[in-house]
């Protein structure tokens, strides 16, 4: 049977997935458009926060990434200072030092009922954010992301997200993409103190 990956899924399984990722210490919510995520956003990031997001068609499929560049938001805009960076040691100091944002936004690649979230990196530079670093972390997800088990989850990735992402790679002139790094997300810990955002969005957005 063909395994349909971006089909948006049913309210019963984004009520079940919601009350799973409660139950693991995340802090999750439901809107049903790209542009509600967005609005959600500006809500959550408090002026003068410090601000770092990771590569993600998702982000630019709401708008965030056109209203960060816009730079009327009053953020500290950490990926426009490494950016606008001109000397090569400088830069990899300041990536290096982004890892301590306020805040950083990004989206996965699946997500479990059961809350499970499933990350791919090629350089990894993001992951410490998500892992540890950052005290509050905003992810924006698609419910055509979520699938039934783990399994499926790391299957939609590798069959699914990958070739799609390696081809948009290849196309930029690059020599491709790898799952050189894989996360699992399975709970935040209460006494971390972060506060970690999953908003689930009944819109199909990203890969």
């Amino acid at each position: 049977m063909e395994k349909k990956y971006d089909e948006l899924a049913s309210q019963d399984v984004i009520n079940r997935t919601k009350k799973a990722l409660e139950a693991r210490g995340f802090l999750p919510e439901v809107v049903d458009t790209g542009a509600e995520a967005l609005k959600r956003i500006k809500e959550l990031i408090p002026p003068d926060a410090s601000v770092m997001n990771g590569s993600s068609r998702t982000l630019e499929e709401i708008g965030f990434v056109e209203y960060l560049k816009a730079d009327k938001h009053g953020w500290n805009n950490l990926h426009k200072n490494i950016v606008e960076e001109r000397d090569v040691e400088v830069q990899k100091l300041l990536r290096k030092q982004s890892v301590l944002s306020d805040f950083y936004l990004g989206s996965v690649h699946a997500l479990s009922e059961a809350g499970e979230l499933v990350i791919a990196s090629n350089t990894g530079s993001q992951l410490p954010h998500l892992v540890f670093t950052s005290q509050n972390i905003i992810l924006i997800i698609g419910t055509q992301k979520i699938t039934p088990t783990l399994e499926d989850a790391v299957t939609r990735l590798k069959e699914y997200v990958f070739p799609l992402e390696d081809a948009r790679m290849k196309e930029t002139g690059a020599s491709g993409s790898f799952i050189s790094k894989l996360l699992i997300l399975n709970r935040e810990p209460a006494f971390t103190g972060r506060k970690f955002h999953i908003i689930l969005v009944n819109e199909k957005l990203g890969f």
